[in-house]
This record gives C-alpha cells, structure tokens and sequence, in this order.
C-alpha cells in the first residue's frame, strides 16, 4: 500500500488557484489518489512528514505542492519499475534554489546545489517527487528529521561524507561539514533539501525522466498557467504507445521490430493480453521455428526463419505491454529474462539437428559450442552491469586505478553514448551481438543457406563479439577498480556447493586466477579428448586418470570460494567457473560416448539453473528457495567425474540432469506460487516480512 505525501512546507506555489479550482497542493493530491496511491496525506512540515512517514506500511511518495504534472507522470513514477526508490527528474532549465542532479546508468549518484557537484555536469533537475521504497523509508525519515534540525549538509557534500563515513557513523545522521554546508532558507525548496539529504543518507535512488508527457515545477501564476496549458495539449493515449518502446535499443530491433509493433501492443491490450501471455506466445514461435529448423528443406527453413522473426517481436512486445498498461511484476520481469534465453537455445537445439539429419557429423557439437559461448558471455555481459552500477554510485573510487587507457577508453565510450543515432553509436551497439541481431543473423542464414552455416555464423560473430567486450571491459574495469562480488553473496552467485566449503582455503594466487585455472584444466582436458577421438583411442584406465587430473584442478578453483573476491577482475569468476563447469561436462560426455543430444540437453538444464541465479540477480531477488540441493558447480563435476569411472556416462548425466530440472521446476513453484499464497494469507501485521 502506497503512501503519497504532498509536503506544502517551503513552497509558496501550493496556494496558488488553478485553472480547475482550488489549490495546487489540492489538485496535486487529488492527481496521486487517481494515480494510485492508495492514501494521500498533506504534510505542513518535515516533522509531521516524519511521523507519516514512519508509521507507513509500504513505499511513500513524497511531493512538494509546486509540481504541475500530467496524470501518468505520476502513475508511471508509482509504477516504475527499475527500482523501489525512483525520482522524478526534468530536463527544465535549472532555477534558482532547485537540485540539480547527476545520473549514471539510471542511477542519480550525486544531487545538490550546481556548484556542489563534484563527479561531473548536472544532467537533470529534480522533478519535485520521489517515490521511496519500504527499504529505504527509515533514511526518508532520519533524513527529514536531519533536514528540519539543520544537522544534515544536502546533495553531494553528503554523499561524500557517507561514503567516507564507518557503519557506525552511517546508521546515524551525518555531522554537518561547514556552514555551507547546513540547509538553510537559501538551499531552495524544502522538498529539494530532502531528497539531496536522502541520497546523502546512502539510498539508492534511480531516475524516471519525463518524456512526451508534461511535468514542470513552478513559482508563480504565469508559469503555472503555461504548464496547465501544455499538460491540457497532452494526447495521452499516443503518448503511452510511444513510450511503450524502449528510449534506447539495438539496431535491429529499432528499425525492423520497434516501427510496427507498438501496433501489436495496442491490439493485445484491446484483446485483454497480459504480458505473460504474450511472452508465452512468443516462446511458442521459437519452439516453431526451432521444430522448422529440424525438419529442414527449403520451403520449412524459410518458414521457420519467419517465425523467428515474428516471436522477437512478440518479445518486444511483451515489455512495450508492460510499459503500457503499466502492468509490471517480479514475477513477470524473471520469466521474462528466463524465457529468452530458453528460446536462444531451444533454437540452437533444432538447428544442431537439423544440421545433423542434413547431413553434417558436428551439428550438435556447433549447438553445444553455441549455447556454452553465449552463456559464459552472458554471464559477463551480467557481472559487468554490476560492476558499472556499483562504480556509478561510487564515483570516488573511479579513477583510484591511475586513469590511463581505462580513463581514455570510458570517455571515449561516454561520447558515443551520448551522440545517439550517428556511426559510431549504432557500430558500438551491433558489434556486441545483442539479442536482435542474433535472430536477425539466424535467421538470414538460415533462410538463404542452412543450419550449419546459421551456427557457424552465430559463432563467429560470437567469438568476435566476446572478445572485443572482454578486451575493452577488461581494462576498463582495472581503471575503475571497484570490487563488486564480495557486496553480494559470493557463495551463491559462484554457485559453490557442500564440497567446495569444506576444502581449504586458498588466498593467493586470488579466486579469478583459481576459477581460471579450473576453466583451463576442464578446456585442457576437452581438447585431449578431442585430439584422442582423431586418433586411436587410449585405453580407458587413461582416461579416468585424466578425468580425476580434471577434477582436482577444478577443485582448485573451488578452493578459492572462500577467499576475498575483492580484486578489480573478480566480477569474471562467476563467468570462468561456468566455463570450467561446461567444459568439464563436455569432455566426460565425450569419454564416456554419451550421444551429443544428451550432452546439449544437460547443458541446457544448467543453464537454467544459472540464468535463474542472473536473473535474481538483476531483479533483486533472493535466492531459490532449493539451491542447497543442487551440489553446486564442483559436486556436479565430482558426480560426472564418477560417472566417467563407472563406465556409466550417460546414465549420469540423464539422471543428474533430470534431478536438476525437477528441482528447479519446484523452485520455481515454491518461490512463484506457494510463497506469494502464503503471503498473502499472513495477517496484516506481519504482510510486511511476509513478502520481503
């Protein structure tokens, strides 16, 4: 339940008459009940918002009373999705006494006075509302009551002190730096000096930019007239279809995807569609065109290359749905992230058999290739979004490297960022292989030539892709210099198990150097195999010899789960031990003869299991609700490897697959269905843990 407090202290446009009647701090919280919240309160000063604000239940909305805003500004900051604490932030040109801010990423890492932003150019102003997350509010709180006793310095000054700050001085209000530093009347609007003291308090806050709808923030009746008049030009219908479609995307799905389907959004909102819906509707398109790519012949390949096309779109559509009926969930936003990767590779799959009944020996072996390459790198593409985050809330840290080439190479990606639309811009974000072009190149190649040629395109780009990310993220990351796996739960993101906790600890030479050494030693032994199946075969004691030589290696890696992940390069551990995993999987299936179906379809069942962990991950989710049971990275290895000794591959791989899909099938039940009942029936008094 959504508490919207319009803060009327300190501004003297709440009184001002507007053009429907009564007061703007009336309309403002007449506009919010209409939006959504479910109760609107008027605070007449800081302590008073305090007190509301401590007894709530669920997130609060504050606002100050000269916000002159369109209707869905405010449901779509209600409603925004991209984190529990969202501020509304204009492009207007900065006023007098306003905050200013700066964002990285989405995230605002610094707000305050102009002349008190130290990481950068202001790149918005505050927009007057911030929607806080129930995690968030007891900062809303000590901040509001800091704020109203003159004890807490506003905007980045604050942010400075708390990142210097110990916990024991961050669990308490921050000391004021100076005179210049303590609000005053000066500092602008009361409802300002809040949200800049609340980012000083170390909340999370990212930003929801107005686009195509109107919000302004104003002082007197001139200007409150021309903003009521723009609002009134709003066609709002219009508005939410544009903004249904992503500000920024790839090439592909800018220019061949997003021109139409905005069409095909407005029709399954007319037809009721929710967004899961068309998410199922698009994975039965890939499962189409997958089934197209294994039949083969000319007339199916076509055909399936166009359901391809057809279920990307259909995924475009299911978030522009979400965006424009405002329908959002944490269950929605996992099946999103879950689902497209099971269609990647159910892709891969039907092509690796279609090659295969074509003709062509190594079909499934280019599959499997594939599906490895992309889930190593997706791990990667994952980890290094954290990374990012985690250096754009910290903008002291970046440049603790020395700068350098890493200083060079984040401004020169800044530049291009920025000019959106040239070359360089559109070259930077199709050389990475983004998802749209990748179903556009399957199914180009697929249409024109085969399902081998599709494979060996999609790896080629691949490789290509995955190396100049690496490169560049590499020695950007050493520029940054800012650890980020040991913020997190080490333990579960390197999905470590019960052996890797009971094996020694091992400091030096650093988890990254272990976790790579284990990749080499699975790769190692992979390419051993390989070289064996070309000649004449060793004798079988031989390769269990050199299955266990694997193991241990990997057990290696493994000792590192305890050590610090705290180095610049860290965030790629959990990427190396996928790759460790994988590689070791390969190669015992291919010493134990297990068909290449069997070995693609264990590996996809991993993948499952790991996309799950990334997409938790990345919609803040804890973790499943069985993990424990799944071994962990070293005990499936340990399972394969005696599976290998027993002579009994494939039934070990059938059977351990098969474990590792049921349990995730009831954690999927247990997390998305059993818990959100129970929740659901908890009393009123303990909703709040309930759903945590």
């Amino acid at each position: 339940m959504t508490l919207a407090i319009v803060l009327a202290a300190g501004s003297p446009a709440a009184s001002l008459p507007t053009g429907t009647g009564g007061s703007m701090g009336e309309r403002l919280a007449g506009q919010w009940r209409q939006a959504g919240a479910a109760e609107v309160r008027v605070a007449a000063d800081l302590d008073e918002l305090a007190e509301l604000a401590g007894s709530a239940t669920g997130p609060v909305v504050i606002s100050g009373a000269d916000l002159v805003a369109h209707t869905a500004v405010l449901r779509h900051l209600l409603t925004s999705p991209v984190g529990p604490t969202v501020a509304l932030v204009l492009t207007d040109p900065p006023s007098a006494g306003r905050t200013v801010l700066r964002e990285e990423r989405g995230q605002v890492v610094e707000a305050g006075r102009p002349d008190q932003l130290v990481g950068g150019a202001a790149t918005g102003i505050f927009g007057g509302a911030v929607r806080v997350g129930r995690e968030d509010v007891p900062a809303l709180v000590a901040a509001a009551r800091a704020v109203a006793a003159g004890r807490l310095p506003a905007g980045a000054v604050a942010v400075e002190l708390f990142e210097s700050a110990g916990p024991a001085e961050r669990a308490g209000p921050v000391e004021p730096a100076g005179p210049a530093a303590r609000p005053d009347a000066a500092a602008g609007p009361v409802v300002d000096q809040l949200f800049a003291a609340l980012t000083g308090q170390g909340a999370l806050v990212f930003a929801h930019r107005v686009r195509l709808l109107v919000a302004h923030r104003v002082d007197e009746a001139a200007e409150l007239a021309r903003a009521e008049a723009a609002v009134a030009a709003v066609d709002e219908d219009r508005a939410e279809l544009r903004l249904s479609v992503k500000e920024k995307d790839d090439f592909f799905t800018t220019y061949f995807v997003s021109t139409w389907s905005p069409y095909v959004t407005k029709l399954c909102a007319r037809l009721g569609l929710s967004p899961t819906a068309v998410t199922m509707v698009s994975v039965a398109f890939a499962v189409a065109a997958a089934a197209m790519f294994a039949a083969g012949g000319r007339p199916l390949l076509v055909v399936g290359a166009v359901l391809l096309y057809l279920g990307f779109v259909l995924d475009c559509v299911d978030g522009q749905l979400a965006r424009y009926t405002r329908n959002f969930s944490a269950w929605g936003g996992w099946l999103d992230t879950m689902a497209d990767r099971a269609k990647e590779y159910l892709v891969y799959a039907g092509l690796g058999l279609g090659a295969t009944q074509a003709g062509f020996r190594y079909g499934w072996a280019l599959a499997i290739a594939a599906m490895t390459l992309q889930t190593v790198r997706h791990m990667t593409d994952a980890w290094y979004g954290v990374l990012h985050d985690e250096a754009a809330r910290r903008p002291k840290s970046v440049g603790a490297g020395g700068g350098g080439i890493g200083d060079r190479l984040n401004a020169a990606s800044t530049r291009v960022q920025a000019d959106a639309g040239s070359v360089s811009y559109w070259l930077k974000r199709t050389v990475v292989f983004p998802i749209g072009e990748r179903w556009a190149l399957i199914s180009l190649t697929v249409a024109l030539f085969d399902q081998r040629i599709a494979l060996f395109a999609v790896l080629t780009w691949g490789v290509l892709a995955f190396a100049y990310t690496g490169a560049l993220r590499t020695l950007r990351a050493r520029w940054m210099w800012v650890p980020v796996l040991d913020t997190l739960d080490a333990t579960l993101h390197r999905d470590d198990g019960p052996l890797a906790a009971r094996l020694p600890v091992l400091r030096r030479p650093g988890p990254l150097a272990l976790a790579v050494v284990a990749a080499l030693g699975a790769a190692i032994l992979l390419l051993v195999t390989l070289v064996d199946a070309s000649g004449n075969g060793a004798p079988p004691w031989l390769r269990w010899v050199a299955v266990l030589v694997a193991l241990l290696v990997l057990l290696v890696g493994a000792a590192g789960a305890r050590a610090a992940h705290n180095g610049p390069l860290d965030w790629l551990v959990p990427a190396a031990l996928r790759a460790a995993e994988f590689l070791f999987a390969i190669a015992v299936g291919l010493i134990g003869g297990a068909p290449f179906w069997l070995i693609f379809g264990y590996l996809f069942v991993l993948t499952l299991h790991h996309y799950d962990l990334v997409a938790r991950l990345e919609k803040r989710q804890p973790a499943p609700p069985l993990h424990a049971a799944t071994l962990g990275w070293e005990g499936r290895s340990a399972v394969l490897a005696l599976a290998a000794i027993a002579g009994i591959v494939s039934i070990g791989l059938a059977t351990l697959g098969i474990y590792l899909l049921a349990l995730f099938v009831a954690s999927v039940v247990l997390a998305w269905v059993v818990r959100p009942v129970r929740a659901a029936q908890a009393p009123a008094g303990a909703g709040g843990r309930a759903t945590r």
